[in-house]
């Protein structure tokens, strides 16, 4: 956020911040809807959640009858899952584990899982060819992988928010719009996850064909995608939230299979 905002502004703001803390958009409508629908979770399969933060991903599989290993390289954010596991406590096996380390992925079974997921954070990580490189030997033949970004296009630190307001035939309408200022080379950056976070976090950009050609060198095909965005029905409470952006997708979820000769 740069420089202050005023009364109104502030109180916006903190509108919205209750609003993601309590109910996360982003997670309830577009990141968990569509990863849910592309790994398609089964009843008695084992997956591996990597960055599990506070552990709602791995609650959902538990709670459709999955068996999960979630991993995070945050003892705190594992300290908060395990607390708020209350039920099926008994499929999910939280592990303080780094995803940028291959050998510490490794201990957990080669050939274990019969998919893996990652819920918007690789661009948390500063190397991804380590999980890539894991994920190959951990999942099993046939096994999927599915993650969840901030949409490498539309949301980035190069990207700006903008209103514009146009008079058509007399009446007045405000036109959103995405107005991107780089793709192909983003430097490392921070950034707010959302509005009213205290302490803004590193990101790690990578266009879709450096993204996608780590998981390509590691043996995946690319076997599903999805572009979630909010509904005409999803209001912010600030002019240039996300939810008022029905027509630009903030958010990639993409579907990776192992090829056969992996």
């Amino acid at each position: 956020m740069q420089g202050e905002v005023d009364a109104r502004d502030l109180a916006a703001l903190t509108r919205e911040t209750q609003e993601l803390w309590e109910g996360n958009p982003f997670h309830r409508v577009l990141v968990g809807p569509s990863v849910e629908r592309l790994l398609a979770p089964q009843s008695g399969e084992t997956f591996l959640d990597v960055a599990c933060g506070n552990g709602q991903f791995a609650r959902r599989l538990a709670q459709l009858g999955a068996r999960v290993v979630a991993t995070d390289f945050s003892a705190t954010f594992l300290a908060r899952a395990r607390a708020r596991t209350t039920e099926n406590a008994e499929r999910i096996d939280y592990r303080l584990v780094d995803a940028t380390d291959e050998a510490q992925l490794l201990a957990l079974g080669m050939g274990r899982f019969d998919g893996a997921v990652c819920n918007m954070a690789l661009m948390d990580m500063p190397t991804i060819v380590p999980l890539l490189s894991a994920l190959a030997k951990l999942i099993k033949p046939g096994g999927r992988f599915v993650f969840a970004i901030p949409h490498a296009c539309f949301n980035s630190n190069a990207t700006r928010l903008g209103i514009e307001e146009e008079d058509r035939g007399g009446e007045l309408y405000e036109i959103r719009s995405v107005r991107v200022d780089a793709y192909l080379q983003i430097p490392p950056g921070k950034g707010m996850g959302m509005p009213g976070e205290p302490h803004p976090h590193y990101y790690f950009h990578r266009p879709l064909h450096e993204l996608l050609g780590v998981c390509f060198v590691a043996g995946f095909m690319l076997d599903g995608l999805e572009e979630p965005a909010f509904g005409v029905d999803d209001v912010g409470t600030r002019p240039l939230s996300w939810l008022n952006f029905p027509q630009i997708p903030p958010v990639l979820v993409v579907r990776l299979r192992l090829s056969p000769r992996a």
